[in-house]
Protein backbone atom coordinates (compact mmCIF):
# COMPACT_ATOMS: atom_id res chain seq x y z
CA UNK A 1 0.00 0.00 0.00
CA UNK A 2 1.65 3.45 -1.02
CA UNK A 3 1.31 5.87 1.95
CA UNK A 4 -1.27 8.45 0.44
CA UNK A 5 -3.86 5.24 0.68
CA UNK A 6 -2.55 4.41 4.67
CA UNK A 7 -3.50 8.37 5.17
CA UNK A 8 -6.70 8.60 3.56
CA UNK A 9 -7.97 4.97 5.32
CA UNK A 10 -7.35 6.71 8.71
CA UNK A 11 -8.55 9.93 7.87
CA UNK A 12 -12.21 7.64 6.82
CA UNK A 13 -12.20 6.15 10.17
CA UNK A 14 -11.30 9.19 11.77
CA UNK A 15 -14.34 10.63 10.15
CA UNK A 16 -16.61 6.78 11.46
CA UNK A 17 -15.19 8.03 15.08
CA UNK A 18 -16.62 11.37 15.02
CA UNK A 19 -19.95 10.02 14.87
CA UNK A 20 -19.35 8.80 18.59
CA UNK A 21 -17.68 11.71 20.24
CA UNK A 22 -20.30 12.26 22.30
CA UNK A 23 -22.89 10.15 24.23
CA UNK A 24 -25.39 11.25 22.11
CA UNK A 25 -24.52 10.13 18.51
CA UNK A 26 -24.71 11.60 15.42
CA UNK A 27 -25.14 9.14 12.55
CA UNK A 28 -24.17 10.68 8.89
CA UNK A 29 -25.07 9.17 5.62
CA UNK A 30 -21.30 10.25 4.45
CA UNK A 31 -19.79 7.75 5.92
CA UNK A 32 -17.91 4.79 4.45
CA UNK A 33 -19.54 1.42 5.12
CA UNK A 34 -21.54 3.16 7.98
CA UNK A 35 -24.59 0.65 7.08
CA UNK A 36 -22.21 -1.93 8.34
CA UNK A 37 -20.25 -0.63 10.85
CA UNK A 38 -22.16 1.84 12.74
CA UNK A 39 -24.81 -0.21 14.61
CA UNK A 40 -21.70 -2.75 15.61
CA UNK A 41 -19.94 0.42 16.98
CA UNK A 42 -22.70 1.31 19.23
CA UNK A 43 -23.37 -2.07 20.68
CA UNK A 44 -19.41 -2.13 21.32
CA UNK A 45 -19.62 1.09 22.89
CA UNK A 46 -22.47 -0.23 25.06
CA UNK A 47 -20.83 -3.51 26.37
CA UNK A 48 -17.15 -1.75 26.88
CA UNK A 49 -17.95 -1.47 30.52
CA UNK A 50 -19.28 -5.17 30.98
CA UNK A 51 -15.55 -5.90 29.24
CA UNK A 52 -13.38 -3.28 31.19
CA UNK A 53 -15.30 -2.01 34.71
CA UNK A 54 -13.30 1.20 34.11
CA UNK A 55 -14.59 1.80 30.53
CA UNK A 56 -17.52 3.76 31.04
CA UNK A 57 -19.79 4.99 28.19
CA UNK A 58 -18.18 8.73 29.25
CA UNK A 59 -14.64 7.66 28.40
CA UNK A 60 -14.77 5.07 25.77
CA UNK A 61 -16.70 7.80 23.71
CA UNK A 62 -14.33 10.53 25.11
CA UNK A 63 -11.11 8.63 23.37
CA UNK A 64 -12.95 8.21 20.55
CA UNK A 65 -13.64 11.78 20.28
CA UNK A 66 -10.33 12.59 20.49
CA UNK A 67 -8.85 10.21 18.23
CA UNK A 68 -11.45 11.80 15.89
CA UNK A 69 -9.84 14.78 15.90
CA UNK A 70 -6.21 13.31 15.28
CA UNK A 71 -7.35 11.78 12.86
CA UNK A 72 -7.73 14.65 10.01
CA UNK A 73 -5.75 14.73 7.16
CA UNK A 74 -4.26 18.31 8.51
CA UNK A 75 -2.94 16.84 11.44
CA UNK A 76 -1.50 13.37 9.96
CA UNK A 77 0.24 15.52 7.14
CA UNK A 78 1.67 18.06 9.77
CA UNK A 79 2.91 15.07 12.18
CA UNK A 80 4.60 13.08 8.90
CA UNK A 81 6.10 16.47 7.18
CA UNK A 82 9.37 16.15 8.94
CA UNK A 83 9.87 12.60 8.77
CA UNK A 84 12.00 11.35 4.97
CA UNK A 85 10.28 8.24 3.90
CA UNK A 86 12.47 6.71 1.47
CA UNK A 87 13.05 3.79 3.33
CA UNK A 88 10.19 0.88 1.58
CA UNK A 89 11.65 -2.20 3.80
CA UNK A 90 8.29 -3.43 5.57
CA UNK A 91 9.49 -5.32 8.52
CA UNK A 92 7.07 -7.12 10.50
CA UNK A 93 6.49 -5.19 14.05
CA UNK A 94 5.36 -6.50 17.22
CA UNK A 95 3.27 -4.58 19.43
CA UNK A 96 2.70 -5.29 23.15
CA UNK A 97 -0.39 -2.87 24.51
CA UNK A 98 -1.39 -1.63 27.38
CA UNK A 99 -5.11 -1.77 28.52
CA UNK A 100 -5.44 1.18 31.00
CA UNK A 101 -7.42 3.45 29.45
CA UNK A 102 -9.27 3.17 25.89
CA UNK A 103 -7.26 2.46 23.23
CA UNK A 104 -4.18 3.37 24.71
CA UNK A 105 -2.18 1.49 22.11
CA UNK A 106 -3.64 3.09 19.30
CA UNK A 107 -1.00 5.59 18.68
CA UNK A 108 1.67 2.62 18.25
CA UNK A 109 -0.65 0.96 15.84
CA UNK A 110 -1.24 4.12 13.47
CA UNK A 111 2.28 4.38 13.14
CA UNK A 112 3.40 1.06 12.75
CA UNK A 113 1.23 1.36 9.27
CA UNK A 114 1.92 4.68 8.19
CA UNK A 115 5.58 4.21 8.30
CA UNK A 116 4.85 1.07 5.88
CA UNK A 117 5.33 -1.98 8.05
CA UNK A 118 3.19 -4.63 9.15
CA UNK A 119 1.73 -5.01 13.14
CA UNK A 120 1.72 -7.79 15.14
CA UNK A 121 -0.42 -7.19 17.93
CA UNK A 122 -0.69 -8.94 21.08
CA UNK A 123 -3.20 -6.81 23.23
CA UNK A 124 -3.92 -6.73 26.68
CA UNK A 125 -7.09 -8.05 28.24
CA UNK A 126 -8.60 -5.12 29.61
CA UNK A 127 -8.73 -3.51 26.09
CA UNK A 128 -8.83 -6.13 23.32
CA UNK A 129 -12.24 -5.25 21.48
CA UNK A 130 -11.99 -1.37 20.68
CA UNK A 131 -8.70 -2.06 18.04
CA UNK A 132 -10.15 -4.96 17.10
CA UNK A 133 -13.10 -3.08 15.73
CA UNK A 134 -10.83 -0.40 14.44
CA UNK A 135 -8.90 -2.79 12.60
CA UNK A 136 -11.98 -4.41 10.71
CA UNK A 137 -13.43 -0.73 9.81
CA UNK A 138 -9.53 -0.42 7.88
CA UNK A 139 -10.07 -3.65 6.52
CA UNK A 140 -13.31 -2.69 4.92
CA UNK A 141 -12.07 0.30 3.41
CA UNK A 142 -9.27 -1.36 1.74
CA UNK A 143 -8.79 -5.34 2.10
CA UNK A 144 -4.74 -4.84 1.57
CA UNK A 145 -4.73 -4.37 5.09
CA UNK A 146 -6.07 -7.78 6.40
CA UNK A 147 -2.15 -8.64 5.32
CA UNK A 148 -0.92 -5.33 7.79
CA UNK A 149 -2.91 -6.50 10.80
CA UNK A 150 -2.30 -9.68 13.00
CA UNK A 151 -3.44 -10.03 15.85
CA UNK A 152 -1.43 -12.36 18.13
CA UNK A 153 -2.50 -14.99 21.17
CA UNK A 154 -0.02 -16.37 23.05
CA UNK A 155 3.69 -15.99 22.53
CA UNK A 156 4.63 -13.37 19.90
CA UNK A 157 7.08 -14.46 17.49
CA UNK A 158 8.43 -13.79 13.52
CA UNK A 159 9.05 -9.62 14.38
CA UNK A 160 11.74 -7.92 13.53
CA UNK A 161 11.14 -5.09 16.00
CA UNK A 162 9.33 -4.42 18.86
CA UNK A 163 7.10 -1.54 20.96
CA UNK A 164 5.85 -2.92 24.44
CA UNK A 165 4.38 -0.82 26.90
CA UNK A 166 3.83 -2.90 30.58
CA UNK A 167 4.70 -1.85 34.11
CA UNK A 168 8.27 -1.37 35.75
CA UNK A 169 8.26 -5.41 36.42
CA UNK A 170 7.58 -6.41 33.41
CA UNK A 171 9.81 -4.00 31.37
CA UNK A 172 12.82 -6.18 32.55
CA UNK A 173 11.22 -8.99 31.36
CA UNK A 174 10.81 -7.27 27.94
CA UNK A 175 14.30 -5.59 28.25
CA UNK A 176 15.90 -9.19 28.51
CA UNK A 177 13.58 -11.03 26.09
CA UNK A 178 13.83 -8.26 23.39
CA UNK A 179 17.54 -7.87 24.00
CA UNK A 180 18.38 -8.86 20.21
CA UNK A 181 15.74 -6.71 18.36
CA UNK A 182 14.95 -2.71 18.21
CA UNK A 183 12.96 -2.16 20.77
CA UNK A 184 11.14 0.37 22.19
CA UNK A 185 9.97 -0.85 25.92
CA UNK A 186 7.85 1.65 28.06
CA UNK A 187 7.72 1.72 31.83
CA UNK A 188 5.56 3.08 34.69
CA UNK A 189 5.13 7.12 34.45
CA UNK A 190 3.04 9.87 35.99
CA UNK A 191 2.51 13.19 35.13
CA UNK A 192 2.81 16.48 37.21
CA UNK A 193 1.30 20.14 37.78
CA UNK A 194 3.25 22.83 39.37
CA UNK A 195 0.83 25.50 41.16
CA UNK A 196 2.12 28.62 42.53
CA UNK A 197 -1.45 29.81 44.06
CA UNK A 198 -2.29 31.89 41.39
CA UNK A 199 -4.26 29.93 39.54
CA UNK A 200 -7.92 31.17 38.72
CA UNK A 201 -10.35 28.65 39.74
CA UNK A 202 -10.82 27.78 35.69
CA UNK A 203 -7.64 27.05 35.79
CA UNK A 204 -8.15 24.25 38.57
CA UNK A 205 -11.47 23.28 37.37
CA UNK A 206 -9.28 22.42 34.25
CA UNK A 207 -6.54 20.65 36.56
CA UNK A 208 -9.49 18.60 37.61
CA UNK A 209 -10.11 16.78 34.22
CA UNK A 210 -6.31 16.01 33.95
CA UNK A 211 -6.73 14.11 37.50
CA UNK A 212 -9.98 12.86 37.12
CA UNK A 213 -10.31 11.66 33.79
CA UNK A 214 -10.17 7.91 32.97
CA UNK A 215 -10.39 7.62 36.99
CA UNK A 216 -6.76 8.67 37.12
CA UNK A 217 -5.75 5.31 34.94
CA UNK A 218 -3.52 7.14 32.85
CA UNK A 219 0.24 7.75 32.54
CA UNK A 220 -1.11 11.16 31.09
CA UNK A 221 -3.20 11.97 34.63
CA UNK A 222 -1.83 13.95 36.87
CA UNK A 223 -1.27 12.29 40.19
CA UNK A 224 1.13 15.18 42.07
CA UNK A 225 0.70 18.56 42.45
CA UNK A 226 3.75 20.44 43.51
CA UNK A 227 2.58 23.70 45.93
CA UNK A 228 4.43 26.70 47.76
CA UNK A 229 4.92 26.88 51.06
CA UNK A 230 1.24 27.85 52.43
CA UNK A 231 -0.53 26.90 49.63
CA UNK A 232 -4.04 27.03 49.85
CA UNK A 233 -5.68 24.00 49.82
CA UNK A 234 -9.29 25.79 50.03
CA UNK A 235 -9.28 27.21 46.89
CA UNK A 236 -8.26 23.84 45.49
CA UNK A 237 -10.69 21.56 46.85
CA UNK A 238 -13.39 24.40 45.55
CA UNK A 239 -12.69 23.67 42.32
CA UNK A 240 -12.32 19.36 42.63
CA UNK A 241 -16.22 19.86 43.52
CA UNK A 242 -17.04 20.23 40.29
CA UNK A 243 -15.98 16.49 39.83
CA UNK A 244 -18.16 15.10 42.83
CA UNK A 245 -20.23 12.66 40.37
CA UNK A 246 -16.98 10.75 40.18
CA UNK A 247 -17.72 9.14 43.43
CA UNK A 248 -20.95 7.74 42.92
CA UNK A 249 -18.83 5.21 40.37
CA UNK A 250 -18.96 2.02 42.66
CA UNK A 251 -15.07 1.04 41.10
CA UNK A 252 -14.00 4.03 41.90
CA UNK A 253 -15.78 4.61 45.28
CA UNK A 254 -14.43 1.45 46.63
CA UNK A 255 -11.08 2.67 45.70
CA UNK A 256 -11.83 5.53 47.62
CA UNK A 257 -12.57 4.16 50.61
CA UNK A 258 -9.62 1.56 50.54
CA UNK A 259 -6.98 3.68 49.88
CA UNK A 260 -8.46 6.22 52.85
CA UNK A 261 -8.68 3.42 54.79
CA UNK A 262 -5.23 1.76 54.66
CA UNK A 263 -3.71 5.99 54.97
CA UNK A 264 -5.91 6.15 57.99
CA UNK A 265 -4.32 3.18 59.62
CA UNK A 266 -1.06 4.38 58.58
CA UNK A 267 -1.38 7.26 60.65
CA UNK A 268 -0.92 9.27 57.50
CA UNK A 269 -2.34 12.95 57.36
CA UNK A 270 -4.40 13.17 55.18
CA UNK A 271 -6.16 15.88 53.33
CA UNK A 272 -10.47 14.69 51.94
CA UNK A 273 -13.04 16.41 50.41
CA UNK A 274 -15.39 13.06 50.20
CA UNK A 275 -14.09 11.61 47.48
CA UNK A 276 -10.34 12.81 46.73
CA UNK A 277 -7.59 12.26 48.85
CA UNK A 278 -4.38 14.69 49.14
CA UNK A 279 -1.19 13.19 50.67
CA UNK A 280 1.93 14.78 51.30
CA UNK A 281 4.39 12.46 49.26
CA UNK A 282 7.88 12.65 47.47
CA UNK A 283 6.23 9.72 45.46
CA UNK A 284 4.78 10.38 41.75
CA UNK A 285 2.58 7.35 41.41
CA UNK A 286 -0.47 7.80 43.37
CA UNK A 287 -3.03 5.09 43.68
CA UNK A 288 -6.79 5.72 42.13
CA UNK A 289 -8.85 8.73 44.32
CA UNK A 290 -5.55 10.06 45.25
CA UNK A 291 -3.39 12.59 44.86
CA UNK A 292 0.30 13.08 46.54
CA UNK A 293 1.87 17.03 46.80
CA UNK A 294 5.22 18.20 47.48
CA UNK A 295 6.04 21.75 48.88
CA UNK A 296 8.59 23.83 47.17
CA UNK A 297 11.02 26.50 48.28
CA UNK A 298 11.56 27.65 44.79
CA UNK A 299 10.25 27.19 41.34
CA UNK A 300 13.91 26.13 40.03
CA UNK A 301 13.99 23.68 42.51
CA UNK A 302 10.98 21.92 41.25
CA UNK A 303 12.33 22.48 37.76
CA UNK A 304 15.50 20.48 38.87
CA UNK A 305 14.23 17.77 40.22
CA UNK A 306 11.98 16.65 37.24
CA UNK A 307 15.02 16.94 35.20
CA UNK A 308 16.84 14.99 37.54
CA UNK A 309 13.93 12.57 37.49
CA UNK A 310 12.47 12.78 33.94
CA UNK A 311 12.47 9.04 33.69
CA UNK A 312 9.51 8.63 35.79
CA UNK A 313 7.63 12.02 34.74
CA UNK A 314 5.10 11.81 31.22
CA UNK A 315 3.51 15.59 31.44
CA UNK A 316 4.19 18.54 33.53
CA UNK A 317 1.31 20.52 33.07
CA UNK A 318 1.96 24.32 34.55
CA UNK A 319 0.57 27.92 33.41
CA UNK A 320 3.34 28.31 31.32
CA UNK A 321 6.15 28.32 33.71
CA UNK A 322 7.90 26.04 31.95
CA UNK A 323 9.00 25.13 28.60
CA UNK A 324 7.27 22.63 26.87
CA UNK A 325 4.60 22.21 29.99
CA UNK A 326 0.85 21.41 29.34
CA UNK A 327 -1.53 23.50 29.74
CA UNK A 328 -4.43 22.98 32.42
CA UNK A 329 -7.15 20.56 31.16
CA UNK A 330 -5.11 19.27 28.05
CA UNK A 331 -3.07 16.23 29.18
CA UNK A 332 -5.55 14.14 28.17
CA UNK A 333 -5.68 15.38 24.40
CA UNK A 334 -2.24 14.75 22.63
CA UNK A 335 -1.30 15.53 19.44
CA UNK A 336 -0.06 12.90 16.66
CA UNK A 337 3.05 13.94 17.48
CA UNK A 338 3.13 14.33 21.23
CA UNK A 339 5.38 11.07 22.33
CA UNK A 340 4.80 8.55 24.92
CA UNK A 341 8.20 8.90 26.94
CA UNK A 342 9.62 11.78 24.47
CA UNK A 343 10.74 8.74 22.67
CA UNK A 344 10.11 9.19 18.73
CA UNK A 345 7.91 6.29 17.37
CA UNK A 346 8.14 6.94 13.70
CA UNK A 347 11.98 7.83 13.85
CA UNK A 348 12.60 4.25 15.11
CA UNK A 349 10.52 2.58 12.79
CA UNK A 350 12.10 4.50 9.44
CA UNK A 351 15.32 3.38 11.36
CA UNK A 352 14.02 -0.65 11.75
Amino acid sequence: MLQNEIKECFIELGQFLEQFSTENYTKKDTIKNNSLFYNQMVDLIDLSQSHNGWFTKENVCFSLASWAKALTKENIEKWLSSYDFKNDDEKNVGLILAGNIPLVGFHDFLSVLITGHKALIKTSSNDQHLIQFLSKYLISLDQRFQDKITFVEGKLENFDAVIATGSNNTARYFEYYFQNKPSIIRKNRNSVAILTGEETQDDLIHLGEDIFRYFGLGCRNVSKIFIPKEYNFDTFFNAMFSYQEIIRYEKYANNYDYNKAVYLMSNYKLLDNGFLTLKEDENYASPISSVFYEYYDSFNTVIEKLQNEEDKIQCIVSKNQILKSISFGQTQKPNLWDYADNIDTIAFLLSI
